[in-house]
């Protein structure tokens, strides 16, 4: 396998790393933060694997300078990171933490000292707690606490960021902390996951919307997660089955974002989200995105279920299907992020950007090393995957690696590692893979027309 250099990815293709405020910052109490659902969710017994938070994570807060020293070092030179709500608003609205507006001030002039182009996440999961008591994304009132979040944000910090993403993976926020109950604010039920989702689909287009009245020149996208789902056999149930999570995991906040409405014929349940709507909704769903950020790991394999309500569908893990897995239990199947691409470009977006996509493996230091050759392996076969979209005309412009230092990962800790530098969390050492270590080969590479490193 080879890997084109870079006059075939374009010289104006994005290299760069993602990352979340509450999965790296940590300092979840100082500076007058407020605290956030994840705060509260995470210190409830018997929510997280070993019962861990990210009360101090990888203490990005206090290291952030010698951090991004790490990234330009590893010469990329687009950093994607979140905000963090309860630090600029600890009770969610009116009054300003000028410490936390300080801070992310002072994260951006590094970025940019160091010729990395921040790329700002408004939303990537922990809201405000003071919020979720009032209801959070069940509450309708959310539309105006996001206005007044996102107005003072780019306010503070649109005179220096041009890249700006309103949500990270509204799926997921929904569905597992809704619906599932298994990430915050552990919430289930459809009574709570419809209207989570109407109100955060309105949200990522009025978020749009105002980042573009007050930021001319912005670039402005939001982010999606996806997965390639295909049928467990060619019986036409399992066919339908597949179609109906396609519908529900891929489909649910795009199509109305580009104005095509709920996908409702495939999955009537999504009728019931009239219940939610005011007259005017229809009409301010879509929004014209700048771009899309593609978040992208693995396939899955759909059968039917008539146990499953709603969907009458579940997904065989991986495990069960003798096929390699990472350290989250996903089939390792690059291919992924081609269909994704290609699924997406159906929707004729402007441009899609993949701003996650990364291989979780149970890392070990060893001798001042980190050996993972097999995350170089994924992202060689995936790279060139996206090399196959865009040579068939998907307009893919970037690639961010997710993530760049180990950190905490939801509901699973910090046990699965996916970043290109290792962090020790006794004493918060970094040190750079392997991985880390090919990819400041390949970017030089790309900058400098280089041999290919494959």
């Amino acid at each position: 396998m080879s890997l084109p250099s870079s006059e075939h990815f374009g010289s104006t293709f994005h290299w760069g790393v993602s990352t979340a405020a509450y999965q790296i910052e940590g300092a979840h109490e100082e500076d007058g933060k407020g605290p956030s659902i994840w705060d509260h969710f995470t210190h409830q017994k018997g929510r997280i694997y070993l019962n861990q938070n990210g009360d101090q994570a990888c203490d990005f807060y206090h290291r952030y300078n010698s951090d991004l020293e790490i990234l330009a070092d590893l010469g990329f030179r687009n950093f994607r990171f979140s905000l963090s709500w309860a630090r600029i608003l600890p009770q969610g609205t009116k009054m300003v933490n000028a410490a936390g507006i300080d801070f992310y001030n002072r994260v951006i002039d590094r970025c940019l000292l160091l010729g990395i182009q921040p790329w700002i996440t408004l939303y990537h999961w922990d809201l405000p707690l003071a919020l979720q008591k009032k209801g959070g994304w069940t509450n309708r009132d959310i539309l105006d606490w996001f206005q007044e979040y996102t107005s003072i944000c780019t306010r503070s910090f649109g005179d220096r960021v041009r890249h700006w993403m309103i949500l990270n993976e509204p799926m997921v926020f929904t569905g597992a902390g809704h619906f599932l109950g298994v990430h915050a604010p552990g919430m289930k039920g459809l009574k709570n996951f419809l209207p989570a989702i109407h109100h955060a689909a309105l949200c990522q287009s009025l978020g749009g919307r105002l980042v573009r009245s007050e930021l001319s020149d912005a670039s402005i996208g939001t982010t999606f997660s996806c997965s390639y789902i295909e049928p467990a056999s060619s019986r036409e149930r399992d066919k339908q089955a597949a179609i109906r999570l396609d519908t529900l995991l891929n489909r649910l906040f795009v199509e109305p974002a580009v104005g095509l409405g709920y996908p409702v014929a495939d999955l009537p349940v999504l009728k019931r989200l009239e219940e939610y709507m005011n007259p005017a909704d229809e009409a301010n769903l879509p929004f014209d995105f700048d771009f899309v950020g593609i978040q992208n790991y693995t396939r899955e394999i759909a059968r039917y279920s008539y146990w499953v309500p709603f969907v009458k569908a579940n997904l065989i893990k991986a495990a069960d299907r003798d096929v390699p897995v990472s350290a989250m239990g996903w089939e390792i199947y690059p291919e992924s992020i081609y269909y994704m691409l290609r699924k997406f470009g159906q929707y004729h977006i402007k441009s899609l950007i993949i701003t996650e996509n990364g291989l979780a493996l149970n890392d070990r230091l060893s001798e001042g090393k980190v050996q993972d050759q097999s995350r170089v392996d994924y992202i060689r076969h995936t790279l060139n995957q996206v090399l196959r979209a865009r040579r068939q005309g998907i307009p893919v412009d970037g690639y961010f690696y997710w993530t760049f230092i180990d950190n905490f990962e939801w509901a699973e800790g910090f046990y699965p590692r996916f970043g290109l530098v290792y962090n020790d969390y006794k004493n918060q050492k970094r040190v750079i893979k392997d991985s880390g270590l090919w990819w400041r080969r390949f970017i030089r590479d790309q900058i400098s027309h280089n041999e290919n490193f494959i």
